[in-house]
C-alpha cells in the first residue's frame, strides 16, 4: 500500500509548512483501509498511450469494439446463473466504479449481494484486471494488488499493459479456458469494453456510480466516451456477435431491471 513519507532532516519554518501540508494531503487521500495512491500516481494511472492508439483504431475503423453486449445500471442487474448456463466459465472485473467507489478498497455496499452470488455461481472463478493495481508501471511491487486481493477476496491479475492493450494470455493462464468463455465487466467503453471485445469476451458495461474522486481528465474522457457511443448507437452500430450467445442478450439481465 502506498503512503506519503516526510523528510525530518530539516526543521526550518519552510519545511514545517511543507510537513503540515503533506499531513493534510495524507488525511485527504486516506480511508480506514489505508493510504490511497498519491496524486502523482493517479496522474501516472491516467497516462495510457496504447489506449490512445486503440481509441483511434476504434473510432476510425472499428467502432463496434467499444459497444458492450450488455449495458446495466450496475452488476446487481446481471443474471449470473443465466450466463453460466450459457457456457461462460469466469468473470473479469474492472475495479473503480465497477466494484468499488473510485480509489476505495472495499466493495460498494449495494453490490455486495450480487458479487457474492457471482462468486458462488462461478465457484470463485473471478479476477480483477485493473489499470492500477497489478499493473507493473503503476504497482511494480504488486503491493497494491495484494492489498486489493485481501480486501475484496478476488485475485488481481498482474500484467504489463494498460487496457485496452495487452494480450489474453494472463486471462487464459489464470482461468484455464479460452477468452471467449469469459465475461469482461467494466464501466469504461474505450478501455474495459474494447479490451474485452478485442479478445472475444462477452462484455458488460455497468454505469459508473459517481465521478467524485475522479480526476478532471477522467471526467472529460467519460463525457467524450458517452457522447460517442450514444451517437454510434443511433446510427445502428452494435457489438459483434458472440459465439456462445446467438440470440438476444436480454436473458442475462434480471427481469426486474428490464
Amino acid at each position: 500500500m502506498y503512503s506519503l513519507s516526510l523528510n525530518k532532516a530539516y526543521s526550518t519554518p519552510h519545511s514545517k509548512v511543507e510537513s503540515r501540508a503533506s499531513e493534510r494531503h495524507t488525511r485527504r487521500v486516506s480511508t480506514h483501509m489505508g493510504t490511497l495512491p498519491s496524486r502523482a500516481r493517479r496522474a501516472l494511472q491516467n497516462i495510457n498511450i496504447s489506449g490512445v492508439k486503440l481509441f483511434f483504431r476504434t473510432y476510425l475503423g472499428e467502432p463496434f469494439l467499444a459497444v458492450p453486449h450488455i449495458q446495466v445500471r450496475d452488476i446487481s442487474e446481471v443474471n449470473w446463473r443465466a450466463l453460466r448456463d450459457a457456457g461462460f466459465q469466469g468473470c473479469v472485473f474492472d475495479k473503480d466504479n465497477t466494484l468499488t467507489l473510485p480509489y476505495a478498497l472495499e466493495v460498494h455496499d449495494p453490490l455486495r449481494a450480487s458479487l457474492d452470488d457471482c462468486r458462488d455461481v462461478f465457484e470463485g472463478r473471478l479476477a480483477i484486471l485493473s489499470n492500477s493495481a497489478g499493473l507493473k508501471q503503476y504497482d511494480p511491487q504488486g503491493s497494491l494488488a495484494a492489498a486489493l486481493e485481501r480486501a475484496l477476496r478476488i485475485p488481481v491479475l498482474l500484467h504489463g499493459s494498460k487496457k485496452p492493450a495487452g494480450t489474453r494470455a494472463e486471462l487464459e493462464d489464470h482461468f484455464g479456458v479460452p477468452a471467449h468463455k469469459l465475461i469482461m465487466i467494466g464501466d469504461r467503453y474505450f478501455t474495459d469494453v474494447v479490451y474485452g471485445n478485442l479478445h472475444g469476451m462477452l462484455t458488460i458495461r455497468p454505469a459508473p456510480f459517481t465521478d467524485d474522486g475522479e480526476t478532471f481528465v477522467v471526467k472529460k474522457v467519460r463525457q467524450l466516451e458517452d457522447s460517442t457511443i450514444n451517437r454510434w448507437r443511433r446510427t445502428g452500430i452494435r457489438a459483434a456477435e458472440h459465439p456462445l450467445v446467438p440470440s438476444a442478450f436480454s436473458a442475462f439481465v434480471k427481469s426486474s431491471a428490464i
